[in-house]
């Protein structure tokens, strides 16, 4: 059973904007092994990010708990006619790796052993640090020509667990795996490849320190600051060197794998925020208008430190009591 997103490769013939990036605006530490590739940490692995020169797509790397659970993954897969084979772990600093593709072309690998390094990390930037451990690295989200299609391979292959799905403005499939809301979600595009990967921070200043980064750079700001409908992430999105974004985030909730009931969300990607700059203005005021319906309604994720509120009008008292 896959337990977490463990690290993210990218192809990028843009090597020089993503050491910029990755440290001084996400905070991470750059731990260049050589071979033209740049590496970046993120907590007390060696290795959480991998940027390789050319415009390979990206590889999404899963971790499993050791070799039986790696080999029964392999297994598996090769039973429902998936190819796989053995790739090189010292490339991805494991013990033991295996690459293999989902049914739409996505690059994907498994690994168990990850190596921890020997110093403990250093920020790119005064961060608090990230939320990492037993949730993974974060999550990543892909674009699919159709979600509903690849729906099988990853929950009945890959074991993976339906959190939430939506229809609208377009279908939406969240998956968890841990404690985590999700770690791998898809976006019904029609088109194919990497919409984003999140890494969630431990303290909102830091989100809010990497936006105020992300305004000084023409055209860095895809989404600005918002919050999820379904696992009320207080977040920015952050244009890649690359064609895709990151996701720059803190206060996510967690489920509990064991009694989590899968469910059909109706309120839209945000409550609040996420303005698309990257968007036509059409397209910006369809999802715009989606979170001003939900505010209309009174939709709010619940406070995670509830008390009494006193607004000294007993008319509004009483609706928050109700509420």
């Amino acid at each position: 059973m896959i337990q977490a997103l463990g690290y993210m490769v990218i192809g990028s013939d843009h090597g020089a904007g993503w050491g910029d990036f990755a440290t001084r605006l996400l905070g991470m530490q750059r731990v260049d092994q050589g071979g033209g590739l740049q590496h970046f940490r993120m907590d007390d692995r060696a290795q959480r990010l991998i940027v390789a020169p050319g415009d390979a797509p990206a590889t999404i790397g899963w971790e499993v708990a050791d070799a039986a659970a790696l080999d029964a993954l392999a297994a598996r897969l090769e039973a429902r006619s998936t190819r796989v084979r053995r790739a090189n772990p010292r490339e991805r600093a494991v013990t033991d790796l295996i690459a293999f593709e989902d049914p739409q072309g996505t690059r994907l690998e498994a690994f168990h052993g990850a190596e921890r390094a020997p110093a403990p990390f250093v920020p790119g930037r005064p961060i608090t640090g990230f939320r990492t451990g037993p949730l993974g690295m974060g999550h990543a989200v892909l674009h699919v020509a159709d979600a509903k299609a690849l729906l099988p391979f990853y929950t009945e292959v890959l074991g993976f667990r339906v959190t939430d799905w939506g229809e609208t403005p377009y279908p939406l499939y969240f998956f968890h795996m841990n404690p985590r809301h999700h770690s791998f979600a898809m976006v019904g595009s029609g088109r194919a490849g990497l919409h984003h990967f999140m890494v969630e921070l431990g303290a909102l200043d830091d989100v809010g320190q990497g936006l105020d980064i992300a305004r000084t750079e023409q055209g860095r700001l895809a989404y600005g600051l918002g919050r999820h409908t379904n696992d009320h992430m207080t977040s920015f999105y952050a244009q890649t060197p690359d064609d895709f974004f990151v996701e720059y985030g803190w206060g996510a909730r967690t489920v509990d794998p064991a009694t989590w009931v899968p469910h059909e969300t109706f309120d839209g990607p945000s409550l609040w925020g996420h303005e698309r700059h990257h968007m036509p203005e059409d397209q910006r005021a369809r999802m715009r208008a989606m979170a001003m319906d939900a505010a209309a309604r009174g939709v709010r994720a619940p406070d995670p430190n509830p008390g009494p509120v006193r607004t000294g009008c007993a008319w509004a008292d009483a609706v928050i009591r109700a509420e």
